[in-house]
C-alpha cells in the first residue's frame, strides 16, 4: 500500500462527506480540539493512544493519520515498535497484523 496516496484518497472522500454534513464535522472538530489541548499528557502520548485504538478497531485511515502525526512529532522507530508490542499484547493476532501496517506506514512517512 502507498500510504500517502491512500490518505490523499481518504481526505477526498472525507471532504465530500463534510460538504454534506457540516454540522457533524463541526462537532467532531470541536471534540478533537478539546481532546488534543495541552494538559497532563503530551501530544505524542495522545497520538500513541489514538494509534492503539485505530489498530484495535482495524481502521487503516486512523493508522495512517496517527502514524503520520507521530512521525511529525519526531517519534523514533524504536518508540513506535515498543508501542506496537503493547498493542499486540493487548489485541492479539489481529492487532499484530495491523501493527505491521502501522510500521509500514511509519517507514514510508519517515523516509520523506
Amino acid at each position: 500500500m502507498n500510504w500517502t496516496e491512500f490518505l490523499d484518497d481518504t481526505m477526498g472522500r472525507i471532504g465530500t462527506l463534510q460538504k454534506q454534513t457540516p454540522d457533524m464535522f463541526a462537532g467532531f472538530n470541536a471534540m478533537g480540539k478539546a481532546a488534543k489541548k495541552f494538559g497532563a499528557l503530551d501530544e505524542k502520548t495522545k497520538e500513541f493512544i489514538a494509534l492503539g485504538i485505530g489498530i484495535s478497531t482495524r481502521c487503516d485511515s486512523c493508522i495512517g493519520f496517527h502514524v503520520k502525526s507521530l512521525v511529525r512529532l519526531g517519534t523514533t522507530r524504536d518508540e513506535l515498535c515498543e508501542a506496537l508490542e503493547m498493542v499486540g499484547y493487548m489485541g492479539g493476532g489481529p492487532s499484530i497484523a495491523y501493527g505491521a501496517k502501522a510500521l509500514e506506514a511509519y517507514d514510508e512517512f519517515s523516509a520523506k
